[in-house]
């Protein structure tokens, strides 16, 4: 069976990914609320992890249908997107084998590109990580009024079903997107940034340069130590998993420092940092520790070797 034809099946029982546009504020309504009111008519548990305004207009629309749904704040959970998916998993694992159902929206207007970004990458791996799992839905909205184009289509290629069509988006671009999409390299660094060549005995070297850098930028002093501690991290995979060395690039953007740590190494699972570690496990916590630690992470890995890209916003 195709991928597309799978897709249509999911709309009824399996893990149903859906997607759905909206015209503005005004419009949020129509788009959401009855696909809330249906799942408290069959009884199933409804997670609405959405940025404020749409969780209280959600609220007002609901009235006291609104204490029989969980509400999370999209803003705070999906920050970092790579946050995301155990916000997820631990909602369908709490309800066992009772199907629920979701509506999230990560990708909501003033988000910044790079935000944007992973936020698609985050709704392509759902598609990998609930693949023939568990039997729930998960509707995720976008503004077509505020988003830009560019996220609007991508939506339409992370989303097997189309919520208003109710049948599959021919658009819908499998499940090999998102392996695509990990193993695509990052924008270059802007011309002239300062490359630092490192292997083990450079590691000090390479925390003093990251915490000065944090601190010239005006980072309060827990902020800074937060990035120098990941930095400290990743390069420590590098120099321990990829062959003993890498490469530690710092810039500016425009309200960000970045911080990235360079490897001739490959990562070979897409999901690397995105699922809570298991408190047995003695390794494979790297890169989640990272994702907690940091405003913005983005991780890319192929043949060319990976990157590990750090943000940490800067004040306006």
């Amino acid at each position: 069976m195709d991928q597309v034809a799978r897709a249509a099946g999911r709309a009824r029982e399996g893990f149903a990914h859906e997607v759905v546009f909206y015209d503005g504020a005004a419009d949020r309504a129509r788009a959401l609320l009855p696909f809330v009111r249906e799942g408290i008519e069959l009884g199933e548990p409804v997670l609405a992890a959405l940025p404020p305004a749409a969780v209280h207009a959600l609220r007002e629309g609901l009235g006291r249908d609104a204490d029989r749904v969980e509400f999370a704040d999209m803003v705070e959970v999906g920050a970092n997107p790579a946050c995301l998916l155990p916000v997820w998993h631990r909602f369908v694992d709490e309800h066992g084998a009772t199907r629920v159902r979701g509506i999230g929206e990560p990708a909501w207007a003033g988000r910044r590109d790079e935000e944007m970004v992973e936020a698609q990458l985050h709704e392509a791996l759902l598609n990998v990580v609930f693949d023939d799992g568990p039997d729930w839905r998960l509707l995720c909205a976008y503004d077509t009024s505020r988003l830009p184009d560019w996220v609007i289509e991508e939506a339409r290629r992370t989303h097997p079903v189309m919520h208003d069509r109710a049948h599959p988006s021919v658009r819908y671009a499998g499940l090999e997107h998102a392996v695509e999409a990990f193993g695509m390299k990052l924008p270059m660094p802007p011309v002239g940034a300062p490359r630092h060549e490192f292997a083990i005995g450079d590691l000090g070297d390479l925390r003093d340069r990251v915490q000065r850098a944090a601190l010239d930028a005006g980072l309060s002093p827990a902020t800074a130590e937060d990035l120098v501690l990941a930095a400290h991290e990743l390069a420590t995979n590098s120099v321990v998993h990829a062959g003993g060395h890498g490469v530690l690039e710092l810039w500016h953007e425009a309200g960000a420092l970045v911080v990235q740590v360079e490897d001739g190494g490959h990562i070979e699972d897409p999901l690397v940092g995105l699922a809570e570690p298991d408190c047995a496990a003695l390794g494979g916590r790297g890169i989640w520790m990272v994702n907690q630690l940091c405003d913005l992470v983005q991780v890319r890995s192929d043949g060319w070797g990976t990157q590990v890209r750090l943000y940490a916003w800067l004040d306006d």
